[in-house]
């Protein structure tokens, strides 16, 4: 006899909406799983098996119903039947009875049931038909709405990271388009909340019966990056190495991705558009890492990438009043000046001069930036003759520590001299890093000539002295004769 799974509805919420098939099915049954246990209904199904510690088991929902749906499986085998009791109506995005449809080793029958959706159009006093509402699944708003202007009613909306990740779906949008929450309708503390876009997520506390109706967006969902939002979710939850990875782990990537970033900068051409090719590959891959990131937040339940973006708009809005607001002013230095300003208010713990500043920035840079903050102290020459004259004295202690036995005191000496030339630049309004940079990839073009050179002549570097290496250094200085 093929094993047998019966699938009942336990409506939107009130016990009342019960069918009586359901209840009588519920009675008779010796054997009952519930999804969740977390309905007003749920008590109607005495003495089943809930699947709840499934869903905190489980890093993914798509996991969660392919193991719930496994577990149902095996308990119908073992008993022969099994009813399978789930919220709202098993024929209304209920994914785990769409993952039992397809298996062929069992008989499933499916019972219909009030679903949310009658009460959700009577609270929101539309006719769905006539209005073309589109059913959308909150967990897989990304994909199902990309390049969906609405009207949507979305649920699955059980939690305000899953508001947040809907609002990300929506780039730029043109205007604050007004949405509605439902919450909890058809019950004694039902709530319909009118509110906008970019409030979804901060007006209700979203739970299993809370739902999202979006009347209208003037910007459709974004999708390409809703494409590239799963894209790094999907990986993360999929591919071994991705799995592995924390936040430690790809510090590494980061920190690549940004410098052939900056390659990617210094080797565009304004006349070449061709040349916008690799910033872009570079500028994506970098944004992986962001995403990447994210991505891993959101698994444990920490921050999702709508909470990173959130945070960084509201940031720049309130650091720009001259922009957002009624403040004037004159210069960018101004800009700077209530730059500087507004940070210290927004972090009054930070009391020291260095307090967060970033101690794994590169080393000029944090060089830079430990010097900018005590100048701003009064800790700084007043002009870059005294810097100047620092380089001078460290380059002598650098010389007499040649002597030394001691390799440290060597380290230290000559990493003073490099504090004291990134001081000199400092005064200069001249950025260390990209001026070494430059030095760099002079060198390098220096030392590839004199190669060129030493080659067309049948030479090899290795094999020549140092008076010959000087010699054609000072060819490629002077630079081609004609």
């Amino acid at each position: 006899m093929t094993p047998r799974i019966t699938v009942v509805g336990l409506g939107p919420g009130d016990p009342a909406l019960v069918t009586v098939a359901t209840l009588e099915t519920l009675r008779t049954s010796r054997n009952t799983h519930l999804r969740t246990g977390r309905h007003p209904s749920a008590h109607l199904a005495v003495g089943a098996t809930t699947f709840d510690h499934v869903y905190e088991s489980e890093d993914s929902f798509d996991r969660v119903y392919e193991r719930i749906a496994g577990e149902l499986v095996r308990s119908a085998q073992e008993h022969g039947e099994v009813v399978y009791a789930v919220p709202g109506s098993p024929l209304v995005l209920e994914r785990t009875v769409a993952t039992l449809r397809q298996r062929d080793d069992i008989d499933l029958v499916v019972h219909p049931a009030l679903s949310f959706l009658d009460d959700a159009w009577r609270a929101l006093g539309i006719d769905p038909v006539e209005s073309r509402v589109r059913l959308i699944d909150g967990h897989q708003f990304a994909s199902a709405a990309a390049g969906e202007t609405g009207p949507m009613l979305v649920a699955h909306t059980h939690a305000n990271w899953v508001l947040s990740d809907i609002k990300l779906c929506v780039e730029n949008p043109v205007d604050d388009s007004p949405v509605v929450l439902l919450h909890h309708v058809g019950l004694p503390d039902e709530r319909i909340v009118h509110t906008t876009w970019s409030h979804m997520d901060r007006t209700v506390d979203a739970d299993h019966l809370t739902s999202l109706f979006i009347p209208g967006l003037a910007t459709p969902v974004a999708a390409e990056m809703v494409r590239f939002h799963e894209l790094a979710r999907t990986l993360r939850a999929k591919c071994p190495w991705d799995i592995e990875q924390t936040h430690r782990s790809l510090v590494r990537y980061l920190l690549e991705e940004t410098y052939e970033v900056v390659d990617a900068i210094e080797a565009l051409d304004p006349d070449d558009p061709s040349t916008d090719d690799d910033f872009i590959e570079e500028l994506g891959d970098l944004l992986y890492q962001v995403e990447f990131h994210a991505a891993i937040a959101e698994e444990q339940g920490r921050f999702t990438m709508a909470d990173v973006l959130t945070r960084v708009h509201d940031k720049l809005v309130s650091r720009h009043p001259h922009v957002f607001g009624d403040v004037t002013v004159g210069s960018s230095a101004d800009v700077e000046s209530n730059w500087d300003a507004i940070k210290k208010s927004e972090k009054p713990e930070r009391t020291g001069i260095f307090d967060g500043l970033a101690e794994s920035a590169p080393s000029l840079q944090y060089a830079h930036k430990s010097q900018q903050r005590a100048s701003k102290q009064g800790f700084d020459w007043p002009d870059p003759h005294g810097a100047l004259d620092k380089i001078a004295e460290e380059a002598a202690e650098v010389r007499a520590a040649l002597g030394s036995i001691d390799p440290e005191a060597v380290a230290t000496e000559i990493g003073d001299l490099l504090f004291s030339v990134v001081n000199v630049a400092r005064h200069l309004d001249v950025d260390a890093e990209s001026a070494l940079r430059a030095a760099v990839r002079k060198f390098r073009g220096r030392v590839e000539s004199v190669e060129d050179l030493a080659r067309r002549s049948g030479r090899v570097l290795t094999d020549m002295t140092i008076d010959e290496l000087d010699e054609l250094w000072e060819v490629v200085k002077k630079g081609p004769t004609h």
